[in-house]
């Protein structure tokens, strides 16, 4: 059982540093003068080829999905994945990846304010303190004790803001969709759809007719195959050894390898209250994922379910 437990954190401890590498990653090519766009449309549409590709050879039956499901997919991955890939990137372009990315593991915070204000679930002091905790993580984060900075970062900070709303709604959206598909066949036709959408609207695509670097190209399959495909296989896999709780508190390593990554690579350095700001937020995701965790054992919904399936 420990064995089993263990290989589920190294598979999600693999997933988080994974996602973090292709932030860092992302924010050296902004540097070189690619656009969050267009980054952000390859990123989607090779994901989403490779996906089709692997289906193809290996397992056909993850194309399959309802037609009355058709517009449920539109709208997750034509909108709301959409914006959540545009936003997290246009984010790290102009702030640093560590923050951009603790912006958006706001995610569960919003998610549990909805719950609680639309879904009449239960208000506990570990919530609140969540809630405290994250609200003043994140302005210590982006800055908000220096009035200079916040200036200068304001459109970084929003673009990080708007990143955390979109996953949430990706969150509430996607979790009906879990429940009828397998999750493979929910972030193709997530990533299927956004790519349509992103390469459909607005300017034509850069990416076909520009040549890029040697080192480029490296980057942009990295970010493909490293940063997005193998760490969504490491997630899913590490869900099935451990609880979808623990799963996303050990997913919290992210930002925090990010800032590890970004300060060596790239020498970004966050200041101290920042640093503190972003361990508050973990902290909030911590608390919250317990809390979760407790009220999926508490005796009412245990009556409830048993009420429904009965």
């Amino acid at each position: 059982m420990k064995t089993t437990a263990a290989k589920g954190y190294l598979y999600v401890i693999a997933a988080a540093l994974m996602w973090a590498s292709c932030g860092t990653a992302g924010k050296a090519l902004f540097q070189a003068g690619m656009t969050p766009l267009e980054l952000v449309r390859i990123r989607v549409t090779f994901s989403s080829i490779v996906l089709a590709l692997f289906f193809s050879l290996f397992s056909r039956h993850l194309f399959q999905i309802r037609p009355r499901d058709i517009l449920n997919f539109a709208l997750l991955g034509g909108v709301v994945m959409a914006l959540v890939q545009f936003s997290y990137f246009a984010a790290i372009s102009k702030i640093h990846v560590a923050a951009a990315i603790l912006l958006q593991y706001l995610a569960p915070v919003i998610v549990a304010i909805y719950s609680m204000c639309f879904w009449h679930e239960r208000v506990s002091t570990i919530k609140l303190t969540a809630l405290f905790l994250a609200v003043a993580g994140c302005y210590l984060m982006v800055g908000g004790y220096n009035l200079h900075l916040l200036t200068m970062n304001r459109s970084g900070i929003l673009w990080g803001l708007t990143s955390a709303v979109a996953f949430a709604s990706y969150t509430l959206l996607g979790e009906r969709v879990m429940h009828r598909y397998p999750p493979w066949t929910v972030i193709f036709y997530a990533m299927l759809c956004a790519s349509l959408s992103l390469n459909l609207v607005g300017i034509p695509p850069q990416y076909l007719h520009t040549q890029y670097t040697i080192g480029q190209v490296a980057s942009l399959s990295y970010i493909v195959a490293i940063g997005t495909i193998l760490p969504f296989g490491l997630y899913f896999i590490g869900v099935n050894y451990i609880r979808s709780t623990r799963t996303m508190i050990t997913a919290t390593l992210e930002p925090i390898s990010a800032a590890v990554m970004a300060f060596l690579l790239l020498g970004e350095v966050l200041e101290t209250l920042q640093i503190l700001g972003g361990i508050a937020v973990v902290a909030a995701i911590v608390l919250l994922q317990i809390q979760r965790e407790q009220d999926e054992h508490s005796p009412e919904l245990i009556r409830k379910r048993s009420a429904e399936t009965g």
